[in-house]
């Protein structure tokens, strides 16, 4: 028998048939390869090269960037030395008392043989290297006169410290270095003279103790030697060959100090006159159609700039040669540019609104004859007045109710009426101010010595400072709580104030009820857009920068030439479009940790911004991300808090000093920021909470008192949400009474201990405070050595 055969499987009509695979509209992968059998496009490329082109693209970008950086360096370095560049402008700085500055000087003026060194009238001393092929003009100025140390750091491209070999640096170079850092230094260097004659291990400890002092302020930099005139060319090759620090307020603006200072009269009696300012020109480039800053004095226009010959060149000419050039240049001035009074910008700078520009409508005939009649028909007025009082004298006299309406005024809050009302009743009466008496018996032993020391104090500035410590501690304690006055309805005296479901969502128009100082302001309708178009594109026309020239102001007052002392620096920027303008600034601030005594908002304080000092009154306010800020009555400690004024507009970077007048007319500093933005639609919102107590509880509902005195009130606070300490919500459901109770439900039991609290909103807006006026602070050594030991009453609220 055969062997069985295995038979194929055939399907029946119930298999199974599976659905292809939907490529789509393009070929599959076995297609192509069937397709191109094995064939590489040639076009085609891997991932691996794509990977090493993207490579060198990047290796590249960065050479690039390198390069041009590279090249950046060096541009700033050839524009600042050589024979077609302005020289070095260095700031010798003395950050010790006990130093003599005049052998340092000696030291760097000897130290090259070949060296041409000159001196004008303004006390610039300028060294021609031709070793070097740099130029270098050094300056000095005044000591302890703070104003002329910072106005001259403001245009110096390095800054020359000299130390003591003994102390190091003093208070007076802390203080100096303190404000140097919040406006902006340039590039350092450190020397110190006399260090080499100290005994081996008594030099070696006092080299390591004035290191560690530089470097609590300057980690990288060191300190080197000027003994000898070797030490000098050493000192002379590093500030030529350091780079150079970017000072961006500075370098954006056209900028230069005096080396020669003219000033013509218009005539005998004329309050103003012609100003004619020589120098080197720095940054970049001025057109006389532009507006100039002179510091400390204000903003002015130009008539004109001439082109002189410099007077510092870098190789001194023979005779002949000079007998050659006297023949040649036969006119020293050139005429540059004159002022085209087309083109030339207006020293406008507040805005003049229209007197009719608020009015909607014109009235009609009816209502022009209505208010007429109303003018002829008089009512009588009864009123109390004086025997022998005639009706002119009885029309001034105001009556109580008039009286009460006129009290609730805009700028005053509720808090602050009642407090500079209890301020006014405790200087008049003195009942407080023998709480203060105890001070005295703490500081001397010798009667003369008392009546001395009674002599440096002012009494009234020790109770102001006192008042302001203990509102301080109460805002600390108990944040925007007042009393709800009983005297007066809280419907009257609040109501300019707005209850908000929440502080972060509720919509507030920044356009309502706009005080009328906004109308004499400016405003950017995207100030970030308009500031990087205005640094884009910056003209280059006009005086390009590194020339000697002499400018023309015109209208400069007459007091400028009479107050002048020679040696004082003058500094002048040019102005960038619309910074001559006003409009509300709003500054990046934090608090100097030194200063101790409370800062209040609207207190006067002195702002240098930029290169611009005036004196304001700010409003604090919280910083923050959302478009509401809480405004805050004191200046916190450890907090960055934002400054809004009124004052002419700037453009960041600009860095941002707060001074406060000392009752001896120094400026103290208390804070350091920045510009943050020219914004006056920010806005800034007081918050008062008034405080009530549960009465009686049930469950969820309570009846509070305590928050309001009449039923009247209560009906015209009722829409707003109340809430508890303890974080319950609620609401007022009726008043109870004539006497301020009211029920009210909430979203949980009710704590017995617990308080209730309404908060109300209103905007707060800056004061017209601003004044370009700054006197110069006496110097500062004077102030120091009088000042003793400072009580610890400011002190007592800080832990």
């Amino acid at each position: 028998m055969a062997a069985d055969v295995q038979q194929a499987h055939r399907p029946g009509a119930l298999k199974q048939q599976n659905k292809t695979h939907k490529h789509g509209k393009h070929k599959s992968k076995g297609q192509l390869d069937k397709e191109t059998k094995g064939r590489v496009n040639v076009k085609t490329s891997t991932k691996k090269n794509k990977a090493q082109q993207r490579k060198q693209d990047r290796k590249h970008h960065i050479a690039q960037v390198r390069k041009q950086k590279r090249d950046e360096i060096l541009s700033q370095k050839r524009s600042r030395g050589g024979n077609l560049s302005p020289p070095h402008f260095v700031v010798v700085l003395s950050l010790h008392e006990d130093l003599d500055l005049s052998s340092v000087l000696e030291v760097l003026k000897s130290c090259d043989e070949s060296a041409v060194v000159t001196q004008n009238e303004q006390g610039v001393i300028h060294v021609s290297v031709p070793r070097f092929k740099q130029r270098v003009s050094f300056y000095v100025p005044e000591f302890s006169n703070l104003y002329a140390v910072m106005d001259a750091v403001k245009v110096a491209d390095s800054l020359l410290c000299v130390l003591s070999p003994e102390g190091g640096i003093d208070d007076y170079g802390e203080q100096v270095l303190k404000c140097l850092f919040g406006q902006g230094i340039p590039s350092v260097t450190f020397v110190t003279q006399g260090l080499k004659k100290l005994g081996g291990k008594k030099q070696s400890e006092a080299r390591k103790f004035i290191q560690k002092k530089i470097e609590k302020w300057f980690p990288q930099e060191k300190l080197q030697s000027l003994d000898s005139e070797q030490d000098g060319l050493l000192v002379m090759r590093n500030i030529t060959n350091q780079k150079i620090k970017a000072v961006h307020y500075r370098d954006n603006r056209p900028h230069m100090i005096a080396e020669e200072i003219q000033f013509e009269l218009d005539n005998e009696e004329a309050p103003t006159g012609t100003l004619k300012v020589t120098g080197f020109l720095r940054g970049r480039s001025l057109s006389v159609n532009s507006l100039v800053h002179i510091v400390g004095w204000g903003d002015f226009q130009m008539t004109q700039i001439d082109a002189r010959n410099d007077p510092y060149p870098l190789n001194a000419k023979t005779d002949k040669q000079k007998e050659d050039t006297m023949e040649e240049d036969t006119e020293d001035v050139r005429v540059l540019e004159r002022a085209a009074p087309g083109r030339q910008e207006s020293l406008q700078s507040e805005n003049i609104p229209g007197e009719m520009e608020g009015e909607q409508t014109w009235p009609t005939e009816e209502e022009m004859a209505e208010a007429e009649a109303a003018l002829k028909a008089k009512t009588k007025l009864v009123k109390r007045v004086p025997k022998g009082t005639s009706e002119y004298q009885a029309s001034w006299i105001v009556d109580r109710e008039e009286e009460e309406i006129n009290d609730d005024d805009e700028s005053d809050d509720s808090d602050e009426d009642m407090e500079e009302e209890d301020m006014m009743a405790v200087d008049a009466s003195g009942s407080e101010s023998g709480e203060e008496v105890e001070y005295d018996t703490l500081t001397v032993t010798e009667a003369g010595d008392v009546a001395n020391y009674d002599q440096t104090i002012d009494m009234d500035e020790e109770e102001r400072i006192l008042e302001k410590i203990k509102e301080e501690r109460s805002h600390v304690m108990f944040p925007d709580e007042i009393d709800t006055p009983r005297e007066k309805d809280a419907r009257d005296r609040f109501q300019r104030y707005r209850g908000l479901k929440s502080f972060r969502t509720s919509p507030w128009d920044p356009k309502e009820n706009l005080p009328s100082d906004y109308a004499r302001i400016f405003q950017f309708k995207d100030f970030k857009r308009t500031k990087k178009r205005i640094l884009k594109n910056l003209e280059d026309e006009g005086v390009m920068s590194g020339w000697y020239i002499q400018i023309h102001i015109s209208n400069v007052p007459k007091d400028f030439i009479t107050s002048y002392k020679p040696g004082t620096p003058v500094v002048i920027f040019g102005l960038l479009p619309h910074e001559h303008k006003m409009s509300v600034l709003n500054f990046l601030l934090r608090r100097v940790p030194e200063y101790r005594p409370p800062i209040k908002s609207k207190d006067r304080f002195i702002f240098h911004v930029g290169f611009r000092r005036y004196s304001a009154c700010p409003i604090f306010s919280q910083h923050t991300n959302a478009n509401k800020h809480k405004f805050e009555r004191f200046f916190a400690h450890d907090t960055v808090t934002m400054a809004t004024i009124f004052a002419p507009i700037s453009f960041p970077p600009c860095p941002v000093l707060v001074f406060k007048e000392q009752h001896d007319g120094q400026h103290e500093l208390v804070a350091t920021g920045s510009l943050h933005s020219v914004d006056p639609d920010r806005i800034i919102t007081k918050r008062i909470v008034l405080s009530g107590h549960p009465f009686k509880i049930n469950k969820r509902s309570a009846v509070v008192r305590y928050m309001f005195f009449n039923r009247e009130d209560i009906e015209w606070f009722k829409p707003v949400e109340l809430r508890t300490k303890w974080g319950r919500r609620g609401h007022i459901r009726e008043p109870l009474g004539t006497h301020g109770h009211m029920k009210c439900v909430f979203d949980g039991h009710l704590k017995s201990q617990d308080t209730v609290l309404m908060n109300l909103y209103k905007r707060m807006f800056p004061k017209w405070s601003y004044n370009p006026t700054v006197l110069n602070p006496p110097p500062m050594l004077e102030s120091s050595n009088a000042m003793t030991a400072e009580p610890s009453g400011y002190q007592l609220f800080d832990d």
